[in-house]
């Protein structure tokens, strides 16, 4: 059983940095600049359904609201799944995009905060697969980041411990592995949420799983 690690033990970048910018008239309204992202919402304040509703009608206030609320789930889990802050800033803005452009789409209003999730997944795992390949054909070098900076300096000791084998280990897995193991360790997902997410079987997970934590295993006893 895998044991679950809060996110709050590693360390977020310093700051949004983003421009508002998308691929369409409603994702560029939507991702306009904003100071207060992911203020918890009020008991008055419209559900997730309700905000679906009037973005899909037109509302610009309703893309920005949803934006406003699930952006600090997005950027957090984008940079615990590759936590190198210009690729974070890319794939939140990605995502939205995706999102609010596929809107039409989501046949349970509600679960957008899920949805979303599953497409910030997806598209992390699309850029580790084109950054591997250019690591292959020779055309990118390997990037790496170091994990002492990644992990909280107030994070208890064991977590620490913990947490870096597993982010040293994530450099050298392939992406599929990599965000399945992220999202189990770190995530604290069961292995349904993690097919949900990943948009594969469950069986595909356990198997993906099972060689990430074998490779973390090994790592653990050099």
């Amino acid at each position: 059983m895998a044991t679950a690690f809060l996110p709050q033990f590693l360390v977020a970048p310093a700051g949004f940095g983003w421009q508002a910018m998308g691929r369409s008239n409603e994702t560029r309204g939507a991702l306009r600049e904003v100071t207060k992202l992911g203020s918890p919402a009020s008991e008055r304040a419209p559900s997730d359904e309700s905000l679906v509703i009037a973005a899909r009608e037109g509302g610009q206030w309703a893309f920005e609201a949803l934006f406003r609320r699930h952006a600090n789930m997005a950027f957090g889990l984008a940079f615990r799944l590759l936590p190198r802050d210009g690729d974070v800033d890319d794939i939140v803005q990605d995502a939205f995009s995706i999102a609010f452009e596929r809107l039409p789409s989501l046949q349970n209003p509600q679960a957008f905060a899920a949805w979303l999730g599953s497409i910030v997944v997806n598209t992390v795992s699309k850029r580790l697969r084109r950054r591997r390949l250019l690591e292959r054909l020779g055309l990118s070098s390997a990037e790496l980041y170091d994990p002492d900076q990644v992990v909280s300096p107030v994070a208890p000791v064991e977590v620490a411990i913990e947490l870096k084998a597993i982010y040293r280990v994530l450099q050298g897995l392939p992406p599929q592995e990599r965000v399945a193991l992220v999202l189990r360790r770190v995530e604290g997902l069961e292995i349904a949420q993690i097919a949900e997410y990943m948009k594969t079987s469950q069986s595909t997970v356990k198997r993906r799983l099972m060689a990430a934590e074998a490779r973390l295993g090994r790592a653990r006893t050099r």
